[in-house]
């Protein structure tokens, strides 16, 4: 059967990129394999034909499929298959899911979903820098309703020159990690990591990045306008007018009392209360109608909390547009690990904890990419309780390991390199109380807790999370955003950095997008706000502690010539095994020659220090050795001299008279002293004891 296959082709950073329509998948609503180099995404949006009886919400779920014969790799472990998806095809379903939700229409309650599956991957053009792109064609082309068309770049920045897409061998390089999302007119997701940038170079790598966005838009949209389905129409929502408005008459002036009360639990049973009350009113009045009711409860909500702040310039909390909550930091909570802080910002709480361990330890990843080892790694960990809830504990969901992510790309750029700090690092965020603004909290109490236990990072790091109200034709931005705000309001703006820049930024907008203008000032009020909260850090713990805790590995290093390094290890793994089983130590050796050593005490690891000092030392003519008899011989006594380097002792010189036996004289495990008088061309070590007797002897007469 011939297939109608309809290419269409352009360039992005300079490379081939192509989306091919009619070939597979064409009983999804929407597909299209997307191409950027010899990478390639099969895209497909697929929707339900009706939503689920009763259902008041958008059910939209995002794939990102990492299939491992795209990089010709064949999954390990027992199950040849690939299983749940990886830390990073997580992050990349997020990338995807934020700039795309918000552009479906209000209304629509139909179930959606997105599936992004890497079929082929060429190293320097990455499948998660086109994915948002690929997934917005699918839709595109679908009959699916979407309001504006949406694209995604990512940008680097090597000698102070913006890239779009950059190579491997660029990433290696830059400065800027920059993952951007928006429309033809503005921009609706960012994502960033950066190495303490300056507020300006970010913007202006979010501009540079949206030109590329708009060349991407007004490609789609002539694939759309070429061969898109026409849009399904989205049911009108039909409103109770009647019920609205005796629900706004009963309940609006209650609401505006209630969220001007300033405690988050004293705001919320009071709005509680204004809902239990609400729905017995009109319970017998309007049978059936409890959703349509809690809709309104929920829109009034909004609507004072947003008129507050608008009109009355009053945050819910009282406090000013740009005013930071209350901060208190404390350090060294818990005794036994091996550093810990408590940062509390309001209500919010965020207790980190800090593990140091050998670089044995470090996660190694097995992905698309080549194997690679993450050697610091930061979790992040929600439970129910810090908003006084119940809930299952089944793992960390897909935000809590974005925001874990966030924390580590904030914190990777202060880290110490391995040669100057050779450990692996794990922080623990435990959000213990939230209002708000908890992932940022982790970074703040993270920075502080790395200090605790003495990483030696290049400088603290602080994290807000700004947001923004806009109503009737007026804006406010709004500082350190506190739960109600996040929920009521129209952007989500995180920032982390250290006193000098950005290490890194995430930022979602619930409306059409956020101009230039609006962003600039909303970096500028965070920069102001992070340099507030640095100082307040700075109170308890501004370096890293001189001492690391008595219950953190020690690490002993020492570099050896790489031809030694098999005399380290010995036959088998035999010396290297000895020396880690007795001195009770880690023991790693990198290819150039570097020792690690990992011991829990120090004692331990001076002694295999020692050892491999003795292993790797040159034995030269005229050094004199205590070394214990390892094997005996009619004609004389092996000794090792170091471990695993023996020497022989001939009978004749073992003792300045004559001996018939060795045997009536010595046993294997006799502690000599001896010198070494010969190394022979074949590398044979020759000792003698007779001669320092005749030295010892010589002495003695002397002296008398």
């Amino acid at each position: 059967m011939k297939r109608n296959v309809r290419v269409f082709e352009t360039t992005l950073g300079g490379r081939p990129f192509k989306a091919e329509f009619g070939r597979v998948a064409n009983l999804a609503n929407g597909s299209a394999l997307v191409s950027f180099g010899d990478t390639v995404i099969l895209a497909t949006a697929t929707a339900s034909s009706t939503p689920r009886e009763g259902i008041d919400f958008f059910p939209l779920s995002v794939d990102y499929e990492e299939r491992m014969y795209s990089v010709g790799k064949i999954p390990g472990g027992f199950i040849k298959r690939e299983g749940r998806p990886s830390e990073k095809a997580i992050l990349n379903c997020r990338l995807i899911d934020r700039p795309m939700r918000p552009m479906f229409p209000k209304g629509y309650f139909n179930e959606v979903q997105l599936i992004c599956a890497v079929m082929s991957v060429e190293k320097d053009c990455a499948p998660e820098s086109f994915a948002i792109t690929a997934a917005s064609i699918a839709i595109a082309v679908s009959d699916i309703p979407f309001e504006s068309t949406v694209a995604g770049v990512v940008v680097g920045l090597v000698d102070d020159e913006y890239i779009i897409n950059p190579t491997v061998e660029q990433m290696e390089k830059t400065k800027l990690n920059l993952t951007v999302a928006g429309t033809a007119d503005a921009i609706v997701m960012v994502e960033a990591g950066a190495e303490i940038l300056t507020e300006k170079q970010i913007l202006d790598g979010i501009m540079f990045a949206h030109e590329a966005i708009k060349e991407l838009v007004t490609f789609i949209d002539g694939i759309k306008a070429e061969i898109g389905k026409v849009k399904n129409e989205v049911p009108e929502i039909i409103v109770n007018e009647e019920l609205k408005a005796k629900v706004y008459d009963f309940a609006y002036d209650r609401m505006n009392a209630a969220v001007r009360l300033h405690g988050k639990k004293e705001r919320s049973y009071a709005c509680d209360a204004i809902k239990a009350e609400l729905m017995a009113e009109f319970a017998e009045e309007y049978p059936g109608e409890g959703k349509a009711i809690a809709a309104f409860y929920k829109k009034i909500e909004k609507e004072t909390v947003r008129k507050l702040i608008i009109h009355e310039n009053v945050r819910p909390d009282g406090r000013a547009y740009d005013e930071i909550r209350g901060i208190d930091c404390e350090t060294t909570i818990l005794p036994r690990v091996h550093g810990s802080a408590l940062f509390s910002r309001g209500l919010t709480q965020a207790l980190s904890i800090t593990s140091l361990g050998a670089l044995s330890e470090s996660q190694r990843i097995d992905g698309l990419d080549d194997e690679i080892s993450k050697r610091y790694m930061h979790h992040y960990n929600f439970p129910p309780y810090s908003v006084g809830e119940t809930g299952f504990m089944r793992g960390p969901n897909r935000r809590a390991i974005g925001h874990g992510a966030l924390g580590e790309r904030a914190l990777v750029p202060v880290l110490p390199s391995e040669e100057d700090f050779p450990y692996s690092i794990r922080v623990v965020s435990e959000v213990v109380t939230c209002n708000g603004s908890s992932s940022q909290a982790s970074i703040c109490g993270s920075s502080m807790s790395l200090m605790d236990a003495g990483v030696p990072i290049k400088a603290p790091v602080a994290g807000i999370a700004m947001g923004m109200i806009q109503m009737d034709d007026q804006i406010a931005i709004l500082s350190d955003i506190q739960g109600l705000e996040d929920f009521m309001g129209d952007m989500d703006f995180k920032a982390a950095g250290t006193v000098d820049g950005i290490t890194a930024i995430q930022m979602d907008i619930k409306i059409d997008g956020l101009s230039k203008e609006l962003l600039e000032t909303a970096l500028e009020q965070a920069r102001k706000g992070r340099l507030h909260i640095l100082a307040e850090m700075d109170k308890e713990i501004s370096e890293a502690r001189a001492e690391m805790s008595p219950y953190a590995p020690r690490v002993f290093s020492l570099q050896i010539h790489p031809d030694k390094i098999r005399d380290v290890i010995g036959p088998g793994g035999k010396v290297i095994t000895k020396i880690t089983t007795e001195c009770d130590v880690k023991m790693e050796i990198t290819d150039d020659g570097l020792v690690l050593i990992t011991a829990n005490d120090g004692k331990g690891g001076e002694e295999a220090k020692r050892r491999v000092e003795a292993i790797v030392k040159d034995i030269e003519v005229g050094e004199i050795y205590t070394g214990k008899i390892v094997r005996l011989m009619k004609f004389g006594a092996f000794i090792e001299l170091l471990p695993g380097k023996d020497g022989m002792c001939h009978i004749s010189q073992l003792d300045l008279k004559r001996i018939e036996n060795i045997e009536d004289h010595f046993k294997v495990g006799d502690q000599l002293t001896v010198k070494v008088t010969e190394i022979d061309k074949q590398g044979r070590v020759n000792l003698s004891r007779k001669v320092l007797l005749k030295e010892a002897e010589k002495t003695e007469s002397t002296e008398a």
